[in-house]
């Protein structure tokens, strides 16, 4: 920073702290003529204004504050070529050059800063390489039975995919459960690692794509709220029970289980990604529905994957 910007926050920063100087002494005098705790002779809505002074302790903390300011300005600003009374200063952040970061490479790689980051990989590599090796080696069908395996995945994944699925692995709207068994895509070992190492977008588009009046919308909820054998409304449901045949058996089925291959989800049941309320419902029935999730091959590499999809299917098979 210039010494010009660092003058200037200075002066700004000096003229803000005198500033609520005054203004709390002005704020302590009694200046109305008017006697402490008595009435000011305002009242609103049967509420009436009385000349109270600021509270002590609130005052008093705050001209400690005032004073706390000043001292740490003195000592410490790290403002352009000011260091404050203990010669502290902030931290380099100018924008640096394509050919100053090439430096900074250079004098990293000679100082042998990033070459002990390096070994520090490499070291982690030799050691944990071979534990990964193994487990990738070994059929999932055998993984899910080894603990010290489900405790690797465990670990792998709260560092990568507890933040969409929670820690539980109980999900949140928008992010599948995965204790159930309601797979939207199949929970066989298989196809949870498919979907871990490529990834899934699923995508319902407004309506299903179909030729659905706003006005069918509530019925059509109503159907897929008797699906799942909750209490509903037979006349309502037998109306939008039409609607459904216009074409969303297409994906979810003619009895409403759904379709794995597609990632259509089972209307049978009381697992709702997006919410089972009838608002929720009709909500993504008029505006559709798009869920993805990342592929994770790039990122953590096969071995990992592999230890993560035995994890991820011991939760719902026990």
């Amino acid at each position: 920073m210039s010494n010009f910007w660092s003058i200037w926050i200075i002066v700004l920063t000096v003229v803000v702290i005198i500033g609520c100087v005054v203004l709390l002494r002005a704020c302590s005098k009694n200046d109305t003529g008017v006697e402490e705790g008595k009435s000011m002779g305002h009242s609103f809505d049967g509420i009436e204004e009385l000349n109270n002074p600021l509270p002590k302790w609130w005052s008093y903390m705050f001209y400690l504050t005032i004073v706390f300011s000043v001292i740490y300005l003195a000592l410490y600003p790290g403002l352009g070529s000011f260091k404050g009374l203990l010669g502290w200063t902030s931290s380099n952040q100018s924008v640096r050059t394509l050919e100053e970061s090439k430096v900074a490479v250079e004098t990293a790689v000679k100082e042998g800063r990033w070459v002990q980051y390096d070994q520090e990989v490499k070291h982690a590599d030799e050691k944990f390489g071979p534990i990964f090796k193994a487990y990738a080696d070994t059929p999932l069908e055998e993984l899910v039975k080894n603990e010290e395996a489900l405790k690797v995945g465990g670990r792998l994944f709260l560092q990568n995919c507890a933040m969409c699925h929670g820690s539980d692995a109980r999900g949140s709207k928008g992010f599948p459960n995965l204790t159930d068994n309601a797979w939207l895509y199949g929970g066989e070992l298989a196809t949870i690692k498919t979907s871990i190492m490529n990834g899934r977008h699923g995508m319902m588009p407004p309506k299903g794509g179909l030729p659905i009046e706003d006005s069918e919308i509530k019925g059509l909820a109503e159907y897929v709220v008797s699906l799942s054998g909750r209490e509903h409304d037979a006349a309502l449901a037998a109306q939008g029970q039409g609607s459904f045949m216009k074409g969303c058996f297409a994906c979810h089925g003619m009895d409403g289980t759904g379709n794995k291959f597609m990632g259509a989800p089972n209307l049978t049941d009381n697992a709702w990604v997006y919410g089972g309320s009838r608002g929720a419902i009709e909500q993504s029935i008029k505006n559709g529905r798009t869920g993805v999730m990342p592929a994770w091959k790039d990122v953590l590499g096969e071995e990992k994957v592999h230890v993560i999809t035995a994890y991820v299917y011991s939760l719902s098979n026990k």
